[in-house]
């Protein structure tokens, strides 16, 4: 059985050593794609939560894809619906190591998450507790447990509105945050120009958060659409990059196929 506990955290790690991380986006969450992703060598697969699936209450789905990705050898990123106390907590139960909590505001919203992720935090006592769940090995893990799991716990935000933005050097200062992530998409809609989100509002916001994450040692991530952006963005600064999701390659690649099967039929 694998004991999450005891198993490092490969992308806290490549983090920790400045190396950019990459990886894709499971929507239908679905343990196959998991799987998938993992035999590709993708770094992280992002288990989207807070737009698609059940509610990650539901231990037994998050546990099950947990162990499809101790299975494939890739690091599970559960994107929570909120950085609730009680949510972090049970997540981090089921042996999953990194959470995203998406829409944060303000720096004390992210410190009430990241606290509740761990057992000692900011020279004192953090907020989470030991229970005899899938993570402590059933409650066979006791030996230094607490401390090997604030080593390996990874606690992003995504950084999706102006008034983020606005709040990002504040929240840059919260003790253990893990990373930031930008979120073009609402971004774009917070800005007021819903879906533009290569209008300069949006760029300029994005840019301030890359810069401000960079200056403050915190690593920072985007979504890419092409292999080329892909490398634009790592050029550009960025430490984590999600090259796409299961159900837009489907549609790329499938639907540009029927479109010239199609185009021949017609021809």
């Amino acid at each position: 059985m694998s004991d999450r506990g005891r198993t490092t955290n490969t992308l806290r790690r490549a983090l920790e050593r400045g190396e950019p991380v990459l990886g894709a986006g499971v929507t239908t969450l679905d343990p196959a794609f998991v799987e998938v992703y993992g035999a590709l060598g993708l770094d992280f697969v992002w288990l989207d939560f807070e737009n698609a699936g059940p509610h990650p209450e539901d231990a037994t789905v998050v546990a099950g894809l947990a162990r499809a990705a101790d299975a494939a050898g890739i690091e599970p990123l559960v994107r929570l619906p909120s950085g609730d106390p009680s949510l972090v907590r049970k997540v981090l139960d089921t042996g999953i190591q990194n959470l995203l909590v998406p829409r944060v505001e303000t720096a004390a919203e992210v410190r009430r998450a990241v606290e509740a992720a761990r057992f000692r935090y900011d020279g004192g006592v953090g907020e989470r507790g030991y229970a005899g769940a899938r993570a402590s090995g059933w409650g066979g893990d006791t030996e230094d447990y607490a401390a090997r799991q604030d080593a390996n716990v990874l606690v992003g935000v995504m950084i999706e509105n102006l008034t983020a933005v606005d709040d990002v050097e504040e929240i840059l200062a919260v003790p253990d945050l893990g990373f930031t992530f930008l979120g073009p998409s609402d971004l774009s809609v917070s800005a007021g120009h819903p879906l533009e989100t290569d209008h300069p509002d949006v760029t300029a916001a994005i840019e301030t958060v890359r810069d401000a994450s960079t200056a403050a040692g915190v690593p920072v991530g985007r979504t890419a659409s092409s292999a080329a952006a892909t490398t634009a963005a790592l050029d550009a600064g960025f430490d984590l990059v999600r090259l796409g999701h299961e159900v837009g390659a489907t549609r790329s690649l499938l639907g540009d196929r029927l479109a010239a099967v199609r185009n021949h039929l017609d021809g």
